[in-house]
């Protein structure tokens, strides 16, 4: 839900989008500025077969669907043996999903969990972690795949506002990561937890902020050969259909990466002067500017490294992104699922198409908006519609290559 604040200027953008905004912190020679954008949000429709059966792939991808009539299916997180588990921010449950004969369809569908605006999930040691908005949880998860008694670990995480969906993961160092997201659109925030990625210590005694500067980082993952953190960010509302652009920022401790000063690849914002007395050039020289960017308000919702060896070896320590997809510009962008291309030294270099087909009849109507996207011990990709309540499964199978003719080798006879 919007803040006053965020709301006035939404009010603003729609109602009254010729008009400058006056905006406080603004340098005398700066100019006005325009807050402009559109609303549209394509026609929702079922995810019938024939319509999942018309989903675009690479060829030797097959997408199926793992789970089909859940209420909201949010985050995911996969357990060693299989099982999955799946939230609802809005009901705040977790629920169990397994596929017990193995064959690509979660039989087992159990609820485990509940508590107010349950979000994030991570995995580790037998023990699932579970982010709500100012709560962080961890249970012990038992044989049959279902939870202990859920243990608070924290009660004093950031206040939400705009952005209140915690995310969790583990990294290669064995700790916690926790996304907060900013409480506004753009603004100064007063908690420094705010606008981060935290690092948290899972015994409940302490976190520190890993990196600042990130209006709303929901998707993180870790490069598997290099170990580098790489992360979506969400850009700037009110700007317009093509800015502020989504960010792939490479994500390093004590950075700082910009927002709300400094926007993509180091525009200034005018509504927000650095807090710090730099001007925007200073400031910007002291902040890490996104590896890649990608069209604005697709909305990035999730993003893990392919690290099981399913796919092709062109996919070998390539990303994938779900683009849960835009309600506000005039033309739909997102709703599609993308492939980060990582060079051999572990840099991103270009982002491609990998799911498409959810918008249809000519980008006026939608079938599915991807959201949560995991790997599956198999190396399949488990990926979540929290507006369709279906949990899709892309897996792999080799295309039949033509039979090579076998040539008979040619003896030597002596003449």
């Amino acid at each position: 839900m919007l803040q006053s604040s965020s709301l006035l200027l939404w009010l603003a953008a729609t109602l009254l989008p010729a008009l400058p905004i006056a905006a406080q912190n603004v340098p005398p020679e700066a100019t006005p500025f325009k807050m402009t954008g559109n609303i549209y949000l394509p026609k929702k429709l079922p995810a019938t077969p024939e319509r999942v059966a018309s989903l675009k792939a690479p060829p030797g991808f097959v997408i199926s669907q793992y789970a089909t009539g859940l209420d909201m299916p949010r985050m995911l997180a996969v357990a060693p043996g299989g099982d999955v588990y799946v939230s609802n921010r809005v009901k705040g449950t977790v629920t169990l999903l397994r596929d017990a004969n193995r064959d690509g369809k979660a039989e087992v569908v159990q609820q485990v969990a509940q508590k107010p605006h349950l979000h994030g999930l991570a995995l580790k040691d037998g023990k699932l972690y579970m982010a709500a908005i100012r709560e962080l949880y961890v249970a012990d998860v038992k044989a049959d795949g279902t939870l202990g008694e859920l243990k608070t670990l924290y009660t004093d995480l950031p206040d939400a506002g705009q952005h209140a969906n915690r995310t969790l993961r583990f990294g290669p160092d064995g700790q916690l990561y926790l996304s907060v997201g900013s409480t506004c659109n753009a603004c100064d925030e007063d908690n420094p937890e705010n606008a981060t990625l935290l690092r948290i210590k899972t015994d409940g005694s302490g976190r520190t902020v890993y990196a600042r500067g990130l209006r709303n980082t929901i998707g993180f993952d870790w490069h598997p050969g290099t170990g580098q953190l790489f992360g979506m960010d969400h850009g700037i509302d009110w700007l317009g259909d093509e800015d502020q652009m989504e960010e792939l920022n490479q994500l390093k401790e004590n950075a700082h990466y910009g927002w709300p000063s400094i926007i993509a690849d180091g525009k200034p914002y005018p509504a927000n002067k650095p807090k710090s007395g730099d001007s925007y050039a200073q400031f910007d020289a002291k902040c890490v500017r996104p590896a890649l960017l990608y069209k604005a308000h697709s909305a990035p919702l999730a993003l893990t490294f392919n690290r099981v060896q399913l796919f092709p070896p062109a996919y070998e320590n390539d990303a994938f992104v779900t683009m849960h997809g835009s309600w506000n510009r005039a033309q739909p962008a997102g709703y599609k699922i993308v492939r980060v291309h990582f060079n051999d030294r572990g840099q991103p270099e270009r982002f491609e198409d990998f799911v498409t087909g959810w918008l249809v009849e000519g980008d006026k109507a939608e079938f599915g908006r991807p959201c949560a996207l995991v790997q599956a011990p198999d190396g399949s990709l488990l990926v979540s519609d929290d507006d369709n309540g279906v949990i899709y499964r892309i897996s792999y199978n080799a295309p039949r290559q033509a039979p090579v003719p076998v040539q008979k080798a040619k003896v030597k006879t002596k003449g």
